[in-house]
């Protein structure tokens, strides 16, 4: 079985954010964090590049390319979507509120 990595738990060891471009967050409604959301990372031109089940906490993780992405969440909660800007490596965060 394969499946997308915990998305709860920390960046793996060996992670070098000097080198690498990290797009995390949560996914909430009402403030409320959303579990079991499917998290979609879509690139500049609107492509489907990845994706993942939020953690019980509504928490995401993607590893990318520096860009401008968009982080769309589907959920029971309802959907939503939010734009990131990577601008070159790090951890780079936005929140998805559903509705």
């Amino acid at each position: 079985m394969c499946g997308a990595p915990d998305q709860a738990v920390a960046l793996p060891a060996g992670t070098d954010l000097d080198k690498e471009t990290v797009l995390t967050g949560r996914v909430v409604a009402g403030g409320e964090p959303v579990g079991g959301a499917f998290v979609r990372l879509l690139d500049g031109t609107g492509e489907f590049t990845a994706e993942v089940v939020a953690s019980a906490a509504g928490q995401f993780r993607f590893f990318a390319a520096p860009g401008t992405w968009t982080v769309r969440a589907l959920s029971r909660a309802g959907n939503g979507q939010a734009e990131l800007t990577a601008d070159g490596p790090g951890v780079h965060r936005a929140e998805v509120a559903v509705a």
